[in-house]
């Protein structure tokens, strides 16, 4: 049976922090960064809500190494636009004591009617995550695909936990960012949709009572793009390296091709409800990989790491044909080193200083390339 994984296509979004390099804190950058960025890699980069804060976004790229490449041009062109400006940048889910009060808004009519609506859930709202996009056939191709990928949601965001501080404070959780983030309206792991005219329904009903204007102010975990043929991917907290973004990066387009051979095999996997899949994503948040999910199957608690292994397994037979496996493998060394919420907190043990934590979220930003 000959399966096309080749619309499996991805896209990367990661959104990163700007620090003054003297003190390590948030700096609003007034755009400039951005205006630089635009002179050389166009649209891939562009402003954010506060002005502390860079997103940028790689072309749509037809495998996991042309992502890697993207990615990587991407960090070091800002990097050095950054370094030249008098600036530094950091990847890190949030920072880690900077406060969200003294931080700029940026000055444009979206964010401006985000803020008026949302108050000071929004402007509270200084997080930096990871947004993948995986390219699908058909829109029916991409909600059949979303349905199904709602339950490694958790295992994969346990891997991308970088965010165990906030204000100041060391919260307790593996990844605070999305305790900060569920805050906003329609966040959080989605319900299943039967169909997508289902899914197109439910969006043209928020539409037509004014809930939202657009589809983009749905802000789940995971949703079918509202304009790209895309399953897009919004779990993750921003990862430190770009090692570990593509790692995630090719374990959620793995997953995506397994469910979609699974499917051409007239199989599906089963699905849960999102009250059963929150109760994982809370244990992933609280503990990122040294805690235990429920396998729902067994009703059980299992170790987390264990459960990683095992989705590694499960998609085993499709990464060769994405041409990925050297990519996946370094999801073992995440598992063996720690993600980065358990790196930055080893570095607070052994310093007992926020400043030299935020100092080592600086030095990696371009660690390995």
């Amino acid at each position: 049976m000959n399966l096309n994984y080749k619309t499996f296509t991805l896209g990367v979004e990661e959104e990163y922090m700007v620090l003054d390099p003297a003190t390590l804190e948030l700096k609003s950058h007034e755009q400039k960064i951005v205006q630089e960025g635009q002179k050389v890699i166009k649209d891939k980069v562009k402003a954010e809500m506060h002005q502390a804060v860079v997103e940028v976004g790689t072309d749509i790229c037809k495998d996991i190494d042309e992502a890697y490449n993207d990615v990587s041009t991407l960090r070091k062109t800002i990097s050095g636009i950054a370094d030249s400006l008098g600036f530094a940048m950091g990847a890190s889910g949030t920072h880690p004591f900077s406060h969200w009060e003294s931080q700029l808004i940026t000055d444009h009519a979206r964010y401006n009617e985000i803020v008026n609506e949302l108050q000071e859930a929004a402007r509270s709202n200084l997080i930096f995550g990871l947004h993948v996009h995986v390219g699908m056939q058909t829109r029916e191709m991409a909600n059949h695909i979303a349905n199904s990928t709602r339950y490694f949601l958790p295992h994969i965001y346990a891997l991308s936990t970088n965010s165990p501080f906030w204000e100041g404070r060391s919260t307790g959780y593996k990844s605070f960012r999305t305790k900060v983030f569920d805050k906003f309206p329609r966040t959080g792991i989605p319900d299943a949709f039967d169909s997508i005219e289902a899914y197109d329904n439910y969006v043209k009903l928020l539409i037509k009572t004014n809930c939202i204007d657009n589809a983009k102010k749905i802000w789940w975990d995971l949703r079918v793009h509202p304009f790209f043929n895309t399953v897009e991917f919004r779990i993750c907290d921003v990862p430190m390296t770009v090692d570990e973004t593509i790692a995630i990066t090719a374990l959620f387009q793995a997953v995506c091709a397994k469910i979609y051979k699974l499917q051409s095999q007239n199989m599906n996997f089963i699905q849960y409800s999102r009250a059963l899949l929150n109760e994982n994503k809370w244990r992933a948040s609280r503990y990122g990989i040294d805690g235990r999910l429920i396998d729902f199957g067994k009703e059980e608690e299992v170790n987390t790491r264990v459960l990683i292994y095992e989705l590694l397994d499960f998609v085993d037979d499709v990464v060769d044909e994405l041409g990925s496996r050297h990519r996946l493998a370094y999801v073992h060394r995440m598992l063996d080193h720690g993600t980065g919420a358990d790196r930055q907190l080893s570095s607070f043990i052994q310093t007992k200083s926020l400043a030299k934590v935020a100092e080592y979220i600086r030095s990696q930003f371009l660690a390995g390339l």
